[in-house]
């Protein structure tokens, strides 16, 4: 969507309004408007005002569009919100997310994984979790780019785009899956201290005791590093990467350095053909030998995507920084999962045993020697057989440090890996939970969100977590914990990504994601391979995990907690109930859910297919519409059949446009779309827009016809409904009311319109010109989501400054002159009737009539009228729609036909459909709810 700014435009006052006095709900209540406004001087100094407003329920003053509501400005009576400094500030997330994801799995595990399943199904094994994981990356970068991110992480993504019920669900499990694997990564750390002890001779217990002691020690010095506060765990953050870093050098350094006579006795012979040929098929040993076992095992090491969205209330641009880092680490650890299982592939046998002795003497043939290594003068034929070998890749879970240039480089990047990796989950955890507790979803658990210190840190939150950490710890088994972990963010990705599939398909017009590189059928692709995964796992755990889920996801629906970020659950429900009789959605009171609901003022429907070709454009299959008709010939019994007949509703069922059809009987036309206003609608299917045809026959019908007609607009206005009414130069309009809402039994047969072709690559040019709400700007958009307007791109116009000089300015009188002409007819002739009095009582009976005080008052915005046509003129020629804020004339100010002049002037001798917009100061884009 471009924005540009038309240099020779119309320099609009920089107003401030206030919404009335009280909102509730983000919605006014009806009663008297004051307004402060700005108007910026030359020097660029602010002088306020006070407006006294007459009390028409309606804002009237034109503000231009409030660039204050975005997130990230600063304006004058509101102090902007810094986060703390820290340095990943600079760094972006991808160094928490690649440290979370390099981890205990990288270094202790995928060795042994190669050896189990072969290196090409390790790479298969890499490869789906990488996708999965991928998928749900590029999901999460589509929610993380639907609105403000704040802190809370995956649950406030998935909160505040689609609601409570499965953000609630998410997050509660997301926290829970990364306290348990706090307790993983830890084990992973006191298993490699405890074999370090082992190798030096020192035993405190017993190996599974020792890893226990040590794994508590250390989660409780995690504990205090967290509790310092982010500043110290951003800087330990960095410095395990660098540590992993080296340590990655390291070991690529040692596999092409010969291997020496101690490390071919463990099983190392640097690169061969051979032993990669041998170790290329899988060798499955054990009761957890097999594809599925070994995915359980290895999936959490790729588990750490989020870790830079749970972090999101500590990032400067979560909306950039989120997506960006979180791709770029998807693709940099699966390249280093790849290489690492390759070639320690190509360099390890399965089997070794150790000892220095065991080579093939010169004298023995080698018929009887047993494995790879017999081709490189070894024989570890006796500790294969009777499967006593404590080295290879199939036994020595150390065998990357084995492998090394220097092997205490490997153990300090296992010390980084495992530490930051900890250290990461056990920050998120709290965090999210904290958002979760602070929210009040569920009981009992808002005693865990209290906030201490200026960064509001969850010193509770980190406790629950240390303790549930501590128990999994206890376990002291990474085969066992892994698989558990695997279960849970399985879990957690499927919902989110049939959480982006669900906003999706829905066609949610609070789903505005900036993220472009995702697609729906991907996310749902995602949901049911981590669905099917988790039950080929273990099929009793997903279904303890899925029964939680329903449980916590009935609970909130029953509950209905008291929020409104919008619901994508709820919103599905009620439309689910809704389309059995009508197929349309609700309209939800949050913003992010806003859609209009249209009545479309179309007298017979056949009349108009123009104006319904549009207006099914904007609601088609998702939303209200209504086509309301007003018959003024008398409540007799033709006109009262005229009022029930079907034939409206099937015209409207051929031309395939979904649509209820109302007409009423009234004395006028103005008295019959007041009904139809009031009445239209049941509950939250009640339309809020208003939209009609543009008045061409002005100047040519009586003035009471021009002064019902504004009425309308105005009755539309203090009755909260937004105004649309569309100009076609091939003349829809609205006529006599006698003989433009009379209609036949047998409508007009169908006629084809320009709405109903493909647009092509046109542009759609948007005159945002006055802070209506954004319904300027949310039509074009929802008209972008249609197929045959999906190619057109969309132009955004705002005010720019007023260069008025020479030959233009004697043009501009030219056409003023024009404009004075056209409203002559209805000027009071001072001349004629110098008594002032006799003046105010014929304004009185004829309040169509323009004084000359009238005029002057209203001289500035006649001539931005007339402005404006001329930059429409000039830059909007070839649109295939021009939308423009629609300008509101002052009751009590402003006649009715001196501002059926502006509207008549301001769409003029324009080639493209003209749509005058204007919302009704109901907030309708996803900013003004950040």
């Amino acid at each position: 969507m471009e924005l540009q700014g038309a240099n020779d435009g119309i320099r609009l006052a920089a107003y401030r309004a206030n919404l009335p006095a009280p909102v509730a709900n983000g919605k006014a209540t009806s009663g008297g408007f004051d307004s402060d406004y700005y108007t910026c001087d030359g020097d660029g100094s602010s002088v306020a005002s006070r407006v006294s407003v007459d009390l028409t329920g309606y804002e009237t003053m034109d503000a231009p569009p409030r660039y204050d509501f975005y997130a990230n400005t600063e304006v004058w009576g509101r102090r902007r919100q810094f986060r703390p400094s820290l340095f990943q500030l600079h760094a972006g997330p991808e160094i928490r997310c690649m440290l979370n994801i390099w981890g205990v799995i990288l270094y202790l595990r995928l060795p042994w994984i190669t050896a189990q399943a072969g290196i090409g199904l390790t790479w298969v094994i890499i490869l789906l979790s990488s996708t999965i994981t991928g998928i749900t990356g590029l999901s999460t970068s589509a929610i993380a780019t639907n609105g403000k991110v704040k802190g809370g992480g995956t649950y406030f993504l998935i909160s505040r785009s689609l609601g409570p019920e499965l953000g609630g669900s998410i997050g509660l499990i997301f926290a829970f899956a990364n306290a348990v694997a706090v307790a993983m990564h830890t084990v992973g750390f006191a298993e490699t201290v405890t074999d370090l002890m082992r190798e030096n001779g020192a035993v405190m217990v017993d190996r599974t005791n020792d890893i226990r002691i040590i794994g508590i020690i250390t989660v409780t010095c995690l504990l205090g590093i967290s509790m310092a506060g982010m500043a110290w765990e951003s800087k330990a953050q960095v410095l395990f990467f660098i540590v992993i870093m080296v340590s990655f050098a390291s070991y690529i350094v040692g596999t092409i350095i010969p291997a020496s006579p101690e490390k071919q006795s463990k099983g190392f012979f640097s690169y061969k053909a051979n032993i990669f040929a041998t170790n290329f098929v899988p060798d499955w040993r054990g009761p957890g030998g097999s594809f599925f076992g070994m995915f359980s095992i290895f999936f959490p090491s790729a588990t750490g995507i989020l870790a830079g969205a749970n972090i999101s209330g500590d990032l400067k641009n979560p909306a950039v920084a989120i997506p960006r880092g979180t791709l770029l680490a998807i693709f940099w650890t699966t390249v280093s999962y790849l290489i690492i299982s390759a070639t320690i592939g190509s360099c390890v046998v399965r089997d070794a045993s150790g000892v220095l002795n065991d080579t093939l003497s010169p004298l023995s043939t080698g018929e009887e020697c047993v494995g790879t290594a017999c081709q490189y003068g070894w024989d570890f034929s006796e500790c294969i057989n009777n499967k006593t070998c404590v080295y290879g890749i199939s036994n020595y879970y150390q065998s990357m440090s084995m492998v090394s240039a220097f092997g205490p480089l490997i153990t300090a990047g296992i010390f980084g890996a495992t530490l930051s990796s900890a250290l990461a989950c056990l920050v998120s955890a709290p965090k999210v939970f904290q958002c979760l507790c602070k929210d009040q979803l569920y009981p009992l658990i808002g005693f865990f969100g209290k906030g201490y210190g200026k960064n509001n840190e969850p010193i509770r939150g980190y406790f629950l977590t240390y303790i549930i950490a501590a128990c999994f710890i206890l376990i002291a088994e990474l085969n066992t914990i892994a698989p558990i972990i695997s279960n849970f963010f399985l879990c957690s990705y499927s919902l989110i990504n049939f959480s982006c599939f669900h906003a999706s398909i829905t066609n949610s017009p609070g789903w505005r994601p900036s993220f472009r590189f995702y697609s729906k059928w991907l996310s749902l692709l995602g949901a049911i391979c981590s669905v099917v995964i988790m039950f080929l796992l273990t099929w009793w755990a997903a279904l303890i995990a899925f029964g939680v889920v329903f449980i916590l996801l009935a609970y909130t629906l029953y509950k209905k907690p008291d929020v409104n970020w919008g619901s994508s659950v709820q919103a599905s429900s009620y439309n689910m109930a809704l389309s059995k009789c009508a197929g349309l959605n609700s309209v939800e009171d949050h913003v992010k859910n806003y859609r209009p609901q249209c009545l479309v003022l179309t007298g017979p429907p056949s009349s108009r297919p123009a104006l319904v070709d549009l207006v099914s454009c904007f609601t088609k299959d998702l939303s209200l519409m209504l086509c309301g008709n007003v018959l003024t010939d008398g409540p007799t019994p033709s006109v009262l059949e005229k009022t029930m007949n079907d034939s409206h509703l099937n015209w409207l069922n051929k031309r395939k446009v979904r649509s209820f059809y109302r007409g009423v009987v009234a004395a006028d036309l103005q008295s019959g779309v007041n009904v139809l206003l009031q009445g239209a609608g049941l509950g939250r299917m009640k339309p809020n827009v208003l939209i009609m045809g543009f008045k061409k026959d002005w100047r040519s019908d009586t003035p009471q016809a021009a002064h019902n007609y504004i009425g309308i607009m105005r009755d539309a206005f203090d009755l909260q409904f937004g105004v649309c009414v569309l100009r076609m130069r091939e003349g829809l309009e609205v006529s006599n009311p006698s003989q433009s809402h009379g209609e036949s039994l047998h409508p007009e047969p169908q006629h084809s319109t320009q709405f109903q072709k493909k647009q092509g690559k046109k542009t759609i040019d948007v005159y945002w010109l006055s802070d209506d709400g954004g319904l300027t700007l949310l039509l074009p958009y929802l008209l972008t989501r249609r197929k045959r307007w999906a190619k057109c791109k969309v132009r955004v116009f705002v005010g720019g400054e007023v260069s008025c000089t020479g030959l233009q300015c004697g043009h501009v009188l030219l056409i003023v002159h024009q404009f004075e002409k056209m409203v002559s007819r209805f000027r009071v002739d001072t001349n004629s009737k110098p008594d002032s009095n006799s003046g105010c009582a014929s304004q009185h009976q004829e309040p169509w009539m323009i004084t000359d005080q009238d005029f002057e008052k209203n001289k500035a915005k006649s001539l931005r009228q007339i402005r404006l046509n001329e930059v429409l003129l000039d830059y909007s020629r070839e649109a295939a729609l021009i939308i423009i804020t629609m300008p509101v004339g002052r009751r009590g100010v402003c006649p009715s036909t001196l501002y059926l002049a502006w509207l008549d002037f301001l769409s003029r001798d324009l080639r493209p459909p003209v749509l005058l917009v204007r919302g009704n100061q109901e907030n309708v884009l996803t900013f003004y709810c950040q």
